[in-house]
């Protein structure tokens, strides 16, 4: 079992490209009025669009979906949902590849 932290900064739009296991992964993170939504393509195939970010809730929801592992937030000060100005050091973005 591996947790990995994918490093975000505190903006409120941004893309990267990661390996997460053998899954190529683009996860793009966006600040709305209404929280704070992700994006997570894998291998060219969209596999969670406009989901919300929730404390300690898997952004991924359907095992149908062909993702391994899961994508999740942790507040590291209490439980609250995260906010773009905290991103990388309040909130961190981890992978689980055994959930």
């Amino acid at each position: 079992m591996a947790v990995l932290e994918i490093p975000l900064s505190p903006t409120p739009l941004q893309t990267l490209v990661v390996q997460l296991g053998d899954q190529s992964s683009r996860i793009t993170v966006r600040q709305r009025r209404t929280g704070l939504f992700v994006d997570l393509v894998q291998r060219d195939v969209p596999t969670a669009l406009g989901v919300k970010a929730l404390d300690r809730i898997g952004l991924v929801r359907g095992e149908y979906l062909g993702f391994v592992g899961q994508l999740f937030f942790v507040d590291t000060q209490g439980a609250d949902d995260p906010a773009y100005g905290g991103l990388g050091s309040r909130w961190l973005l981890l992978w689980d590849d055994a959930a």
